[in-house]
């Protein structure tokens, strides 16, 4: 029987990790909507540490792929890995970049984004079609005044390392054995930890910019904890524990609520840290949820309802935190005045999301499932 011929079915989810990815992406819009009182400073930021919601991103994502994976190739093309990749992400990716551009001209500010009031609409058009197919814009293109490689949808540059991520794993990193794995995720913490302790931020902040410093830094994010979940998933260490959600829940805000550590003086602090985090904690967060159980129904349906978000509520949620931030800076708006405002921008994100979910995303993944995905991996 040929690759071609073969019936490939799909795994069972861990429900458990699905909760988690959305925890982490409610949490990363919240952190956002403070980020617009932080006077521009990262030694100022409320929920200090929620921009490492990425960093579990690429974990979980590493985690997850090579579970789903690993075993299939036999089966499978790089072709057909590479489509069911598009499919699950790609409409998303697109509908982000529409939302972006619908919202843009409502985000006018002399004080946040001077650019936008002058900005033709051609040159609109041009950036949300190069975002549709996540081609990263140079500082000189870019139409926002931040350097973004995608302006109209700020982190839509995660799911361009996403991309990068799985087409090396499709291309080399599945190939390697455990030990040849092992060795090349601890050359990637030793990236991580030289960047974050000995470097120039004392974070991991960056990596949204087409330029050799922000590319370093995006690379750096990425590598280990993408490749550390794919080891993780073929190791099978897993930890059992009762009620492994909400301990993981609450490990995650912990860790994304915890201050920055540390001043200008003494960055390694904060970088010590934050390598932690991601180069320990991170995995274990992932053992614990993976080899948790859930036996009541509620736990379950929150689980499945915050895993069904977690990524539209992530991809489109920063339209709006540009127009909550151009509000804020244009009329000066302390946090004391402006954190209903940010209330309701988090609840829009997740009403937008959920409805961007079963109008849009589901019925679109479902029909390019049905044309260009007609067998199934087991």
């Amino acid at each position: 029987m040929n690759s071609s011929s073969m019936e490939i079915k799909p795994k069972k989810h861990y429900e458990i990790l699905d909760g988690l990815r959305g925890v982490a992406a409610i949490l990363v819009v919240i952190f956002h909507a403070f980020e617009a009182f932080n006077e521009g400073s990262r030694f100022k930021q409320i929920m200090n540490h929620g921009y490492l919601a990425v960093d579990f991103f690429f974990l979980l994502s590493g985690f997850v792929v090579a579970y789903a994976y690993d075993d299939r190739w036999e089966k499978m093309s790089q072709w057909e890995f590479y489509k069911r990749r598009l499919i699950r992400l790609q409409p998303m990716v697109i509908m982000g970049m529409v939302i972006g551009a619908s919202l843009y001209y409502l985000q006018a500010s002399n004080v946040a984004f001077p650019q936008i009031a002058t900005m033709p609409i051609w040159k609109l058009i041009l950036v949300m079609l190069a975002g549709f197919v996540l081609i990263p814009l140079p500082p000189s293109m870019e139409i926002r005044g931040w350097g973004e490689t995608f302006p109209l949808n700020g982190p839509a540059w995660s799911l361009f390392f996403e991309y990068i991520a799985n087409i090396l794993y499709a291309l080399f990193f599945r190939k390697f054995s455990n030990k040849v794995l092992g060795f090349l995720v601890l050359i990637f913490a030793g990236m991580l930890v030289h960047y974050t302790v000995f470097g120039p931020k004392g974070d991991v902040i960056g990596g949204w910019s087409l330029t050799m410093q922000e590319l370093y830094v995006g690379f750096t994010r990425l590598l280990y904890p993408f490749f550390a979940g794919v080891l993780l998933s073929r190791l099978g260490k897993l930890i059992h524990v009762k009620g492994a959600f909400w301990i993981c829940s609450v490990l995650i805000l912990v860790i994304f609520s915890i201050p920055r550590l540390g001043d200008e003086n003494s960055l390694w602090m904060n970088g010590l840290y934050e390598s932690i985090a991601i180069i320990v904690l991170f995995p274990l967060i992932v053992a614990i949820g993976a080899g948790g159980e859930i036996k009541n129904p509620l736990s379950l349906k929150i689980c499945k309802a915050l895993g069904d978000i977690s990524y539209p509520i992530y991809i489109i949620h920063y339209p709006l935190i540009y127009c909550y931030m151009a509000w804020v800076f244009e009329n000066k708006v302390p946090l004391k005045d402006g954190y209903g405002i940010g209330i309701g921008i988090v609840i829009s994100s997740i009403v937008i999301a959920y409805l961007c979910l079963k109008f849009y995303d589901e019925p679109v993944r479902n029909w390019l499932q049905n044309k260009f995905q007609k067998r199934k991996v087991s």
